[in-house]
């Protein structure tokens, strides 16, 4: 499989989500044995979405009865994955300039599929809610499509807060871990619903500031 195409709409090059770890010796190394070991970045691709199967079966699993703690801090640790993978694809990609007609498609479809199957399974998990899981799901894919809405229409880096991909996973990534370390009997039961709530209220925002940033670029 090769990687992402050099040019599918004008503004791909420009188009890069800006993240600090990507300088970091330890994701360069990392990146750099990919590419030696061959893995392309459509693999890499694949592998975030089996990530996020992953977390999301673990999710569901802390709602069977006397579920171990393990599974909160599994979910939360794949999580990280899924997210260290959407990374680490572009960054192969970058060095070793393969580039397919499918490329694209291997970036951004693979992202949406987790999106939805993390947020459903929160929503079954113990302390979650089935529609605000649902309602995160919907909104996420949303905020990508406006992402991609703007991309088309000329206005690039459309990666803008306070709900954007990373954010919504590390913070439903935090409230993994405050179930897998919070003595029981200091949890608020229904913490992680409160946590899908405030990605649900942020998502909005997001999709907002974004529409009103298109729309201010397109005015001018």
């Amino acid at each position: 499989m090769g990687t992402r195409p050099t040019r599918i709409m004008k503004n791909k090059k420009s188009d890069r989500r800006p993240i600090a770890a990507r300088e970091s010796q330890y994701s360069q190394r990392v990146s750099s044995f990919l590419a030696r070991a061959g893995v392309s970045p459509n693999a890499i691709s694949i592998a975030s979405m089996i990530f996020a199967i992953g977390a999301g079966a673990s999710l569901v699993a802390t709602s069977l009865e006397g579920a171990a703690r393990v599974y909160w801090f599994l979910a939360a640790v794949l999580i990280v994955l899924r997210l260290s993978a959407n990374m680490l694809d572009g960054m192969v990609a970058l060095e070793t300039g393969q580039t397919s007609a499918a490329g694209e498609l291997f970036n951004e479809v693979p992202d949406r599929v987790s999106d939805v199957i993390i947020f459903v399974c929160a929503g079954y998990a113990a302390g979650g809610s089935p529609d605000l899981g649902y309602a995160a799901a919907i909104l996420a894919l949303f905020v990508a499509y406006v992402r991609a809405l703007g991309n088309h229409m000329g206005v690039s880096q459309l990666f803008i807060g306070p709900m954007a991909k990373s954010h919504r996973m590390f913070t439903l990534a935090a409230f993994c871990l405050y179930y897998t370390f919070i003595p029981a009997n200091w949890q608020f039961p229904s913490a992680l619903a409160w946590g899908l709530l405030i990605i649900c209220a942020g998502s909005i925002v997001t999709i907002i500031r974004r529409l009103r940033r298109i729309a201010s670029v397109m005015a001018v």
